[in-house]
């Protein structure tokens, strides 16, 4: 039987990153720690850990346990809210694109209440939130879903993409503006863009080789420099900003599904009917709506 701080103190390990800061969150010494760690590799008779000097990574075994240790550990702490008959809500470590509107996520927390419990927010592009899921490091991930996933997944909602002018744009008021429209005029490059390929070779297929005035990862900015004047550039249909508008770039049919993706280690019905969820996707629904 494995006792209960040994799987804390893997758990600590994987979500610290290494064995000092691991054993600070745990309030033991470092020691202590990594004599827990060497006992529960031995009950285990697998290491759990690759150690080096710089860093510390999980083994093929450490990754396959880590998903029933986050089971294991959030049936305890359950358990314990159950005895106890209190309703507070265990935190839910959320994962966010960073290609999601900041309205979105405003729309959700301020829906959130304090009784609703603890989310914390772990932004990353799409390959480190897999990642972090992967390794129990978040709960559930608002991103992408293809539909092949690994993970248990629930697709919310597909949007596609569009060009964002300045207001005063000569080509503001179009619908629908061709790509060869464009061929003089200035574009902001989306570095961290899941479609910057295919706009690229939408743009080049038709003889179209702008000048970069500008290489983001940050579609605030982005949006500020297109107010600005500076240049046009493409994105999701969901951002809008006072001062930019949205036409259509004609022919430019890609479109992203939107969805969450549950890590092994959580049960997604229970995860989606607590308040947290319930809040994330009333927030993204009123948001939408309102856009």
């Amino acid at each position: 039987m494995i006792d209960r701080y040994l799987l804390r103190y893997f758990l600590s390990v994987i979500d610290q990153g290494n064995f000092s800061k691991a054993a600070a969150a745990c309030n033991v010494s470092q020691p202590t720690l990594s004599v827990g760690i060497a006992k529960l590799e031995r009950e285990m008779g697998r290491a759990l850990f690759h150690r080096t000097n710089k860093r510390v990574e999980l083994t093929e075994a450490g990754a396959r346990f880590a998903v029933h240790a986050r089971r294991i550990e959030a049936e305890f702490a359950h358990a314990e809210r159950e005895v106890r008959g209190t309703t507070v809500q265990a935190t839910v470590r959320l994962g966010l694109l960073p290609t999601l509107p900041g309205a979105w996520i405003e729309a959700f927390l301020t829906r959130l209440h304090p009784s609703d419990g603890r989310v914390e927010l772990v932004e990353g592009r799409e390959r480190e939130l897999l990642e972090r899921l992967a390794r129990g490091r978040i709960d559930v991930a608002l991103t992408l879903v293809h539909g092949d996933h690994r993970f248990a997944h629930e697709p919310l909602f597909r949007e596609g993409y569009a060009l964002a002018l300045p207001a005063g744009h000569r080509l503001a008021g179009r619908v629908a503006i061709e790509a060869e429209e464009l061929a003089g005029e200035t574009m902001i490059v989306r570095r961290q863009c899941e479609m910057l390929a295919a706009t690229s070779r939408h743009f080049t297929a038709r003889g179209v080789r702008p000048f970069f005035a500008a290489r983001t990862t940050s579609d605030e900015r982005a949006l500020a420099l297109v107010r600005a004047g500076l240049g046009v550039t493409v994105m999701p249909e969901g951002f809008h900003a006072p001062g930019v508008a949205r036409p259509k770039l004609a022919d430019f049919a890609e479109v992203r599904e939107i969805g969450l993706l549950y890590a092994a280690h959580v049960e997604p019905a229970r995860l989606r009917d607590g308040a947290v969820l319930r809040a994330l996707t009333g927030g993204l629904e009123a948001a939408r709506a309102s856009a």
